[in-house]
């Protein structure tokens, strides 16, 4: 792990700034802090702490960590880090990840390009502690391939996933097979991790110095070229995946087996079934025998129940997967602005693994099913713990819960870097237009143990 430099604690959305170098990476802090929710009924969830991470220039983060990688950050902080959130052992203190880093849309000749303003960024692994109202970085890992050089956020492959532009959407930038979209962390108990990537979608291997020691992908994704050993052991139907849309949640149960959630049901067998879709699937791995051991199918609830008023099912994620225990798994169903955690337990007899449901040629598809249960599909049985978009204080797009205690939870969010979409991201100067929008640790206290 490698010392990065201070943050500073001026105004976000002014364009100009001096980036701090050399200091500790303990001593970077936020001042901005929140208070709990007050006069929540007895018997419902509530807020119980907030802390918010400060700013910190993305060039001086990066360049402490792996020198010389980015030569303008544009003006970005550090953000992203709320892809997930896990425990890291003492109190307070937990693991987190970021995602590729800044990116966006902008439409150009009315076509949508996704802009990637930091190229060089690379993803790290992030530990934090919340000390009050504020988020401190104590550390940072990078991701490196086997040579110890950066993966990039960048995308894979041309023609499965988004072509890269710079940050105005008029440079095309380079593909890099090595680059991940890193998404959801566990800790192995020798002191790896454990990552999710969205590209793929891929389950990463990581040392716990940040090289990539295997990157298992589905069986024909042919990704070449890479710094890294990669090895096709998940099934093939997740080629299917929606593009930006692959592995988002993993949790790692008691046994050490790993739980991979996929974010969006499949586009199988096309684009427009995927979106219409309310039937994603889950994954059981072990890592002891490098294999996919178990296969699940997930129902999600009516996008409007999850977000009164929203009507585009293709809106409804999967962003963390929580371990509770045995074979008990906490499940975050959620849009940008609400979120639902449901209870499932992962039972023998609703394996799907190597069923007609993997097979392509199935028609319908298990994603087409308006009711895959009524088919004979052993759906997950799922109870709602908690509706977050009721509970006040919450922010919106929750991507990481982590279990602090028998009736706590810690949530964070992504803030993607402060970024928004469109010409109106960067001003003229190309510095970025701040959103405004902090990566937030919520403490939210449920009514009753889980």
């Amino acid at each position: 792990m490698s010392p990065l430099p201070n943050g500073r604690r001026t105004a976000r959305r002014t364009a100009g700034r001096t980036a701090a170098a050399g200091m500790p990476l303990a001593l970077v802090a936020a001042l901005v802090a929140a208070g709990p929710a007050m006069g929540a009924p007895s018997g419902e969830a509530r807020v119980v702490r907030t802390a918010t991470l400060g700013d910190i220039p993305l060039g001086a983060f990066s360049n402490g960590l792996l020198p010389g990688t980015v030569e303008d950050d544009r003006g970005v902080d550090l953000g992203g880090i709320g892809s997930d959130i896990y425990p890291a052992g003492r109190k307070g203190e937990f693991w987190t990840v970021t995602d590729r880093g800044p990116n966006g849309q902008i439409k150009v000749a009315g076509t949508k390009r996704r802009t990637f303003p930091v190229p060089g960024f690379d993803p790290a692994i992030v530990k934090i502690r919340v000390v009050c109202g504020t988020v401190k970085v104590l550390d940072a890992i990078p991701i490196t391939t086997s040579a110890g050089k950066p993966v990039t956020g960048l995308p894979d492959q041309q023609g499965r996933d988004e072509a890269p532009y710079d940050y105005n959407a008029l440079t095309a930038l380079s593909y890099n097979p090595d680059g991940l979209d890193t998404e959801g962390i566990v800790r192995a108990a020798d002191g790896s991790f454990w990552l999710v990537d969205e590209y793929g979608p891929s389950l990463v291997h990581v040392s716990a110095r940040g090289k990539v020691l295997t990157r298992y992908v589905p069986k024909g994704l042919n990704l070449t070229g890479a710094g890294y050993p990669v090895v096709e052991a998940l099934p093939s139907v997740l080629l299917h995946r929606k593009i930006n849309r692959g592995f988002e949640g993993l949790a790692q149960l008691p046994g050490g087996d790993l739980v991979l959630a996929v974010q969006s049901p499949l586009s199988l067998p096309d684009t427009d079934a995927g979106e219409a879709s309310r039937t994603t699937r889950l994954l059981r791995f072990s890592p002891k025998k490098k294999a996919v051991s178990a296969e699940y199918a997930y129902r999600f609830d009516p996008v409007n129940v999850v977000e009164p008023g929203e009507d585009d099912t293709s809106e409804l994620k999967i962003s963390s997967v929580v371990s509770l225990g045995g074979d008990r798994l906490l499940v975050e169903e959620r849009t940008d602005k609400a979120a639902r955690l449901q209870l499932v337990h992962l039972q023998r007899s609703s394996n799907i693994l190597g069923s007609s449901w993997d097979d392509d040629a199935t028609s319908p598809s298990l994603e087409q099913l308006d009711d895959p249960a009524s088919s004979g599909v052993p759906v997950l049985a799922k109870r709602l713990v908690v509706d977050l978009g009721t509970v006040a204080g919450v922010p919106g797009k929750i991507e990481g819960v982590a279990r602090v205690d028998h009736d706590t939870l810690a949530l964070i969010n992504d803030n993607d870097f402060g970024m928004t979409d469109g010409t109106g991201a960067f001003d003229a100067d190309g510095r970025l237009v701040d959103s405004g929008v902090e990566t937030t640790v919520t403490y939210v206290r449920l009514p009753r143990r889980l």
